[in-house]
């Protein structure tokens, strides 16, 4: 296998890196764009507006989100260039098409699990190829494969489920208790206070959480934010509860910032984590051509460079930034899956997208 066959395949996977970003914002977007739009909080511009500052600004922090695809599924220090080359087209290929599929007929889907089951199923793969040509027992597919690493992804996706469902359900329940017997009054009442604890969870969710894999933060900066994490929080609520009241004498209803800057936070997390099932396996690919050739053979050396920690690739996280913010504006695929949702959850008679 020649080094130029091995060159096409790495510009064959930024290509597809671009496809992705397209079926995955497409299909994603409607993650952060129905509660916005469902409820009318403003005009489809301003909200897109809103989304696209998220997106732009998440790219930021997901640099360090690239470890899953480079060292979280497999080890590989057990494998050569060409056979890293292969798992991550097939992962490319097969998802982008996964994905494009489900758009296609306004189906939502998990890019996250189609990501992280793809690179399993074509690490397993590969793997059983060299087994088999080394003639070893599939007892030593545990040295090819990051089990642990591994289950501990999967797992976090079944209990993120169910912490959302739980947390979700009892968000809404204290909710509702609180506004929902006598809404005008409690809203003026309560509404400023309630508002902030909502801004200030936004911004411990923003800033706590996200600051640590910021590609542009100092060492420094994160050791600050995280030593002052409650006056941060407290802060946030403070000022965030002042604002509202404020808003609040002025007979504006502050249920529709709070809904706009939920969208820009959860627009933020979509593109901080789920960038990674875009870009990081092409970005990986990328890596490991650029390791073969700097060493001796680069066509059976093993691949233990990708076991180190990602370089923060801030140009190309910008650029990815920039396809994502223009398909979420432009693509029609990303309005068909926004529409089936919120089409779920009207509730008057209607035509229904899916009848029984």
């Amino acid at each position: 296998m020649s080094l130029v066959f091995l060159a096409i395949a790495v510009g064959i996977l930024i290509l597809m890196a671009v496809l992705g970003l397209v079926v995955g914002v497409s299909n994603d977007a409607v993650n952060f764009l129905n509660s916005p739009i469902g409820a009318k909080v403003a005009s489809r511009k301003v909200i897109l507006a809103v989304a696209a500052f998220g997106l732009f600004c998440g790219v930021l922090f997901s640099s360090g989100m690239m470890e899953v695809a480079r060292k979280g599924i497999f080890h590989p220090e057990v494998f050569t260039m060409p056979e890293l080359l292969t798992i991550f087209l097939a992962v490319m290929i097969s998802n982008n098409i996964l994905l494009d599929l489900f758009n296609t007929y306004g189906l939502p889907t998990s890019t996250t699990v189609s990501i992280v089951f793809g690179l399993l199923g074509a690490a397993v793969s590969v793997s059983l190829l060299k087994i088999a040509a080394a003639g070893d027992s599939l007892t030593t597919l545990g040295d090819y494969i990051n089990s642990a690493t591994a289950i501990a992804i999967i797992m976090g996706i079944l209990f993120s489920v169910a912490v959302a469902f739980v947390c979700g359900a009892l968000a809404q329940f204290l909710t509702r208790l609180l506004f929902t017997f006598d809404y005008q009054k409690r809203m003026k009442r309560y509404g400023a206070i309630w508002g902030g604890m909502a801004m200030a969870f936004i911004t411990y969710f923003i800033l706590i959480k996200g600051a640590k894999n910021a590609a542009f933060m100092t060492g420094e900066n994160i050791a600050w934010i995280m030593g002052h994490g409650p006056l941060v929080i407290s802060g946030a609520f403070v000022i965030s509860a002042m604002v509202l009241q404020a808003l609040q004498l002025m007979k504006i209803n502050i249920l529709k910032p709070i809904i706009l800057v939920g969208t820009f936070a959860l627009a933020l997390a979509f593109a901080a984590n789920d960038l990674v099932n875009f870009i990081g396996v092409p970005i990986a690919g990328l890596h490991a051509y650029k390791a073969a050739l700097a060493s001796a053979d680069p066509l059976h050396t093993g691949m233990a460079a990708l076991g180190q920690k990602a370089p923060s690739e801030t140009f190309y996280l910008l650029l990815a930034g920039i396809i994502m913010v223009g398909t979420l504006c432009y693509s029609r695929k990303a309005r068909s899956v926004t529409e089936t949702t919120i089409q779920l959850s009207q509730q008057e008679e209607g035509a229904e997208r899916f009848e029984s």
